[in-house]
């Protein structure tokens, strides 16, 4: 904007020690560019005494969320594009590399047994938290957005056969799924000729179940959905979904990467054929995801790339496969990240998920309310109820203002994070008719403190862009 010197981002680190919490707190600032009245321009946000949050308790463990940020205090409101680490996790990635780094699954000698027994330890780490019946149903990738496209390219190549227009497979997606669960379909579509079938949303702004249901049919061969929208906040029923598509004889895949990390995930639960997350998400590194997949699938699926250690024997002419998951893991893997996975599923089951969703719930409640109280804000997503529960997320725009300016000012500022784009799900946001959208997203180590400051940030951010209308 024209006349406007922004600041150059700085960094000053805060001691990650005592964090003092009042019984009862308020805030009171002035809005520094307030030219006009604003029911928020004298506002005092505050709060009843309450016991000590779990997010206060937890912030201990992340270093990063200790420092300031363009000269204020960081407040981290983008976990759903990806969480921060705690200090358990970024010793096991530590640990790793300083004492027993080596190759896996290839030597006899001490560093390579301990490397390879960590690594393995991780999977069963990842399907204990999950629940998933059998550690070899844990196939570790790059991310979550690999892991769908080893089931596209592998299950999806050799289940969906071309067929006529009144023949063609069909796969059942919404529109409000993540890029990485609609672009390996239309990939598998061109090759096939399935016909790819989308549910929209109903007049709550969640994906219409009714419909979704309706669809399903005997030429359904795969339903792929999300469990929690990374948007709308919105969660899918998919115990239902499951059983729908099982009496057809559909399978069902689950792009649980904003789940997982949220609430307890039960895959026998669920009873789904393929689910998939990202480390990154859940507070482990980056660079690791999971595929879950019933081991009859896996079994009879063939490989998605070949190379090392997915094999059993070569030949010049041929070559036989390994049993999954490695039969999927061909290379050297992610050893160090996997690990790390591991410790962060360590962590989150520490604290308890039942904990984490239970205290998410009431933040989600909280943050949706006092952004709807900021003028001119329009909220994605189900109003929260007593029989809705959103997840603690809130994508919006505001009025007359582009998101990337919000977000923008929000951080340089008032080191304020949150995301502005169309967060991997254009056609959602083309369906709610908005090119992008900004959205704050909060994890577990998060408070109502946090925000608190985002609310006033934020109104000090729109009464600045308005005072030039």
């Amino acid at each position: 904007m024209e006349g406007v010197a922004m600041k150059l981002p700085s960094f000053k680190s805060l001691a990650p020690t005592a964090i003092s919490v009042a019984s009862t707190f308020s805030i009171r600032r002035s809005l520094s560019f307030a030219r006009r009245s604003s029911s928020l321009s004298a506002a005092t946000i505050t709060a009843d005494s309450e016991p000590v949050s779990l997010g206060h308790r937890a912030r201990k463990d992340f270093r990063i969320l200790h420092q300031e940020v363009n000269g204020s205090k960081l407040v981290y409101l983008d976990s759903a594009a990806t969480s921060q680490k705690p200090a358990a996790v970024l010793e096991a990635l530590q640990n790793y590399y300083e004492f027993y780094n080596s190759n896996v699954h290839r030597g006899i000698h001490y560093l390579s047994a301990k490397a390879t027994d960590e690594f393995e330890l991780a999977r069963k780490k990842v399907a204990r938290f999950i629940n998933a019946s059998d550690s070899r149903e844990i196939v570790f990738t790059r991310n979550a957005t690999e892991a769908i496209n080893l089931v596209a390219y592998s299950w999806g190549l050799s289940n969906l056969k071309p067929g006529d227009e009144v023949c063609a497979p069909l796969v059942i997606l919404t529109v409000a799924e993540h890029h990485s669960c609609i672009v390996p379909w239309q990939i598998v579509s061109q090759k096939t000729g399935a016909v790819l079938k989308f549910v929209t949303l109903n007049e709550d702004e969640v994906p219409d179940i009714d419909m979704l249901r309706e669809m399903i049919s005997e030429k359904t061969k795969l339903v792929a959905v999300h469990h929690v929208s990374n948007v709308l906040a919105s969660s899918l029923p998919i115990e239902e979904i499951v059983v729908w598509a099982h009496e057809v004889g559909a399978k069902v895949l689950v792009d649980a990467c904003q789940s997982v990390p949220h609430m307890v995930v039960d895959v026998q639960k669920l009873n789904a054929d393929f689910l998939v997350a990202s480390s990154h998400k859940m507070c482990g590194p980056t660079g690791i995801g999971f595929l879950y997949g019933k081991s009859d699938l896996l079994l009879a699926m063939p490989p998605f790339l070949g190379g090392g250690e997915m094999i059993s024997d070569v030949f010049l002419d041929h070559s036989t496969y390994a049993e999954p998951p490695s039969r999927f893991e061909a290379g050297t893997p992610a050893i160090g990240e996997a690990i790390a996975l591991g410790a962060a599923c360590d962590y989150l089951s520490d604290i308890g998920m039942p904990k984490i969703h239970e205290y998410e719930v009431e933040l989600a409640k909280y943050l949706y309310e006092t952004l709807a109280s900021v003028p001119d804000v329009r909220i994605y997503g189900p109003r929260p109820s007593e029989s809705v529960q959103r997840a603690a997320l809130c994508s919006f725009n505001v009025e007359g203002l582009h998101p990337t300016d919000l977000a923008t000012f929000l951080d340089q500022q008032h080191g304020v994070a949150i995301r502005s784009g169309h967060h991997c799900a254009q056609p959602l946001h083309r369906y709610l008719g908005v090119n992008a959208s900004a959205r704050a997203s909060l994890y577990f180590y998060n408070t109502k403190e946090d925000v608190d400051s985002f609310i006033v940030a934020l109104a000090d951010t729109v009464s600045f862009f308005n005072s030039f209308k």
